[in-house]
């Protein structure tokens, strides 16, 4: 009796693994899959983007992969969408360098049914699930009011970075501009540029400086472009406000130190985390909003430590 309770024991414990391990599975099988394509991740903002999905996916039990072009080309960026549409993710997040990548979305949602959720850059494209980022006017309307806010009417600034094809830097220039205007500030420059290296923007704000030397304040439409100008300014001795976009933690830290007071910041965390919490919503059939915004910040020296804490903790 004793061995025969023994085996009945064994018996029941290994039917309970078979059920367990196929339950499990089952329950793997069922996880919504969920690729992420941004547009690079060699830089502190997307790493930050990154973190977040990479959180959300973790919180929410889901299959999830985060990937971008090594090169940051729009070349590489089509191939790796390519790539994901063999695979069949059950959605797709998008970070588009430029709306050539259009067609290749329109494939996923018409031919696949796959539904595609834009992050951090929007496009009128009709198709679209859902655009989870910043309302980059409204951003723009904030930098302006703020390096306005530091100025006297009638003082002139200068709006510099990048290049007005991209549709996130065309809205947050013009939004600058309006906040600007009705401040009574004078846009006496503007400059922008296709390529971030130091060289050229060194070339073209040492230019600036020198066809307009009273300018009181500067815009730049993301943080790698006002990190570099605010290098090119101290070497040149000039001590001006300068305001960026992105927050990120090289940004940041100049606030901690003191060499300059504020900035504008997107909330690059929240909109990894935020796209894959919608995509779970639309797995789950239910109805999402169609612009998920994310919000722009006030950084100040107050602020500016309480965010580089959190940042220090997704490394």
């Amino acid at each position: 009796m004793f061995k025969k309770g023994k085996l009945v024991i064994l018996v029941g414990a290994v039917i309970s693994v078979i059920i367990i391990s196929f339950i499990s599975k089952s329950f793997a099988d069922e996880r919504p899959k969920v690729v992420i394509v941004l547009k690079n991740m060699d830089t502190q903002y997307w790493e930050i983007v990154k973190a977040g999905a990479e959180k959300a996916f973790s919180d929410f039990g889901m299959d999830g992969k985060v990937i971008a072009p090594l090169d940051g080309s729009t070349k590489e960026q089509r191939r790796l969408l390519e790539k994901t549409y063999q695979e069949n993710p059950d959605v797709l997040i998008v970070a588009p360098i430029d709306s050539t990548v259009i067609p290749l979305l329109d494939k996923y949602t018409k031919q696949k049914k796959i539904p595609v959720l834009l992050v951090d850059q929007d496009n009128p494209w009709e198709n679209k699930t859902s655009y989870i980022g910043t309302d980059n006017v409204d951003l723009g309307k904030k930098a302006g009011s703020l390096l306005a806010s530091q100025l006297q009417p009638g003082n002139k600034v200068a709006i510099i970075g990048g290049h007005l094809s991209i549709s996130v830097f065309r809205e947050r220039i013009n939004g600058a501009k309006m906040a600007l205007k009705d401040a009574g500030i004078i846009v006496a420059a503007e400059t922008v540029w296709n390529s971030d290296d130091a060289k050229t923007v060194k070339k073209e704000m040492t230019k600036m400086l020198h066809d307009h030397p009273d300018i009181k304040g500067v815009f730049a439409t993301h943080d790698i472009s006002a990190l570099l100008v605010i290098k090119v300014l101290k070497e040149q001795g000039v001590t001006i406000p300068v305001i960026g976009a992105d927050g990120i933690p090289d940004m940041l830290n100049l606030i901690k130190n003191g060499t300059i007071s504020s900035t504008v910041a997107q909330n690059p965390y929240d909109m990894g985390y935020l796209s894959v919490e919608t995509a779970l919503k639309v797995t789950k059939g239910k109805n999402v909003e169609k612009v998920v915004d994310t919000g722009v910040d006030i950084i100040i020296k107050e602020n500016a430590k309480q965010r580089l804490d959190f940042y220090k903790l997704l490394k």
